[in-house]
């Protein structure tokens, strides 16, 4: 019988989660897709799936400011605040262009860096 343990290379088990993540969400898109189609763009249960969506990218962005992991974890919490409420100023300002509120934020990010130390 052949199973996960059965091969014996080192690149076996990215292609298992490669493949097995892949088919853990692809279904779920598939559904989203069938079920969405048959959904008015202003019903009730698309908007609180837009609602939720947004939750949810909020606290992750919220958890990556306040509490980061890696080379962010260097710069202070102060600097990280400024450059996002900096660069959130900019993308309402530039009528909600994604990317100047973006590269604002890397702008002041790298700039405070720069001065900081």
């Amino acid at each position: 019988m052949i199973g996960y343990a059965s091969f014996d290379t080192w690149w076996w088990p990215y292609v298992f989660i490669a493949i097995a993540g892949w088919l853990a969400t692809d279904m779920w898109r598939w559904i989203g897709v069938l079920v969405g189609n048959r959904l008015e763009q202003d019903s009730a249960a698309l908007t609180w799936v837009r609602a939720v969506a947004t939750a949810l990218l909020a606290a992750v962005i919220a958890k990556l400011i306040i509490y980061p992991t890696g080379e962010l974890a260097d710069v202070p919490l102060a600097l990280r605040l400024v450059a996002v409420s900096v660069g959130f100023a900019v993308f309402l300002a530039s009528g909600k262009r994604i990317w100047a509120g973006i590269v604002t934020a890397l702008g002041v990010l790298i700039g405070g860096q720069l001065l900081i130390g």
